[in-house]
């Protein structure tokens, strides 16, 4: 069992101003190396080529979303609401903190390339030979796979789920705030105190009372807002697709034998898809920027001027494009081809799209718990049918088609090549 600390441990924090930890298990998973590891993951990816000050970590999100967590458990406790079950709050508190720990570096451009995903790594290391489960078993014989339970979305009470991933969740809440801070936008800010006030435990869902209704409208456009103007940034999609093309062409040419100048075991092992817990501790950014610093100078020239590319920011031109013309493609395609630009790794088309609020339907099992409305009664009510805000950002939104290509191209000395993508991106070639 945990115990609580003898003396309460605060971290100062720019979003939540402190962070409180009372629980002696949670201060030791903290000062695991497993978690401490997500100090060197930052937490978007490439989007601080796009946005400076987005160089903030995995760590400081994790304990973002700990300390939601603490909060809104604190807040049912305090008001004594009997349909909390108070015997799972140390199981929220772990599973919040560790839900991020098994990303990787760049870890959604790694995940593509390779098939893996964070979410599974979590539970590996959650549940495999490492300081996280031996601080977990302490607790209990089954309590590391409880938490990996929680985090995997397969734990039988949904009331424990949801507050670590639903679609008003702790980690929502933390990185909407946390992201719009250190990237220096306002569309993630939204009331917190006021839907933490207005949440409640009710019949094994997490609810909110009808009178936080527009608090609640106001985060979901928040979220909105962010991934049309920060996730989705061109800038930021362009240099995630120069990264996914350097872990293709790595992919590439290791399987057909080429023999590089600079390679590490955790490497080989993930070309093998064979990598242990122990070698994915090892891949963090640091690591990884040493990679693509070292294959920035393989006589592999493809491999070589990607990985600079990314590393000196010079990124893929994009241009929005109105409809998607098949044919003009291919022929840039072959075109490019003809000139020794692989159009594999120097041609993109990107069209992003986003669930903001994914409205309930009977039978449908989505992952992500939807938002429950309460009356003064006890009744339910799902929250798109009240709100027209929400409805109208309800279901798939999409994007743009970009076509992402390196900026040389609109000078090639051959001319066919940058007269096709001139008409391609309807300018007069000359």
């Amino acid at each position: 069992m945990s115990s609580p600390l003898q003396e309460e441990k605060v971290f100062k924090d720019p979003v939540h101003k402190y962070i409180y930890v009372q629980d002696q298990t949670i201060w030791d998973l903290i000062n695991t190396k497993e978690f401490q590891r997500l100090r060197r993951i930052r937490q978007l990816g490439t989007c601080f080529l796009t946005f400076h000050g987005g160089e903030h970590s995995r760590f400081s999100h994790s304990l973002g979303v700990y300390e939601v967590t603490r909060k809104i458990i604190s807040q049912f406790e305090r008001n004594g609401y009997e349909d909390w079950p108070k015997g799972e709050r140390l199981l929220c508190l772990c599973a919040a903190l560790l839900h991020d720990v098994g990303h990787g570096p760049f870890s959604h451009s790694i995940e593509k390339t390779f098939g893996t995903h964070h979410e599974e790594w979590s539970c590996r290391i959650v549940l495999g030979d490492t300081e996280i489960n031996r601080v977990l078993s302490q607790v209990s014989p089954t309590f590391p796979q409880q938490v990996a339970g929680v985090i995997a979305k397969t734990y039988h009470k949904e009331i424990v789920v949801s507050l670590v991933s639903s679609q008003l969740d702790a980690d929502r809440m933390d990185y909407l705030l946390r992201d719009a801070y250190f990237t220096g936008v306002n569309y993630g800010t939204f009331d917190l105190e006021r839907i933490l006030r207005v949440m409640r435990p009710f019949q094994g869902h997490i609810v909110v009372k009808d009178s936080g209704m527009h608090a609640v409208e106001d985060y979901l456009m928040s979220r909105y807002q962010m991934y049309w103007q920060v996730y989705f940034h061109p800038v930021t999609r362009s240099a995630e697709i120069i990264l996914h093309k350097i872990f293709q062409r790595a992919k590439q040419l290791f399987e057909e034998g080429y023999g590089f100048q600079f390679m590490l075991p955790p490497l080989l092992s993930l070309f093998h898809q064979k990598l242990t817990v122990q070698e994915y501790h090892l891949l963090d950014e640091a690591f990884m920027q040493t990679v693509l610093s070292q294959w920035s100078m393989e006589s592999d020239s493809v491999l070589a001027d990607l990985c600079a590319r990314f590393l000196n920011r010079r990124l893929f031109k994009y241009v929005m494009l109105e409809k998607l013309d098949v044919q003009l493609i291919e022929k840039l395609r072959e075109v490019m081809q003809q000139a020794d630009w692989d159009p594999a790794f120097y041609l993109e088309i990107d069209f992003p799209s986003d669930l903001s609020y994914d409205v309930y339907r009977p039978g449908n099992h989505d992952e992500k718990l939807p938002i429950l409305l309460m009356d003064q009664k006890g009744s339910l009510t799902e929250i798109s049918r009240r709100s027209e805000i929400v409805r109208s950002i309800s279901g798939i939104h999409m994007g743009k088609y970009h076509l992402y290509f390196p900026e040389e191209l609109l000078q090639h000395p051959l001319g066919s090549l940058s007269t096709e993508l001139c008409k391609l991106i309807g300018l007069e070639h000359g």
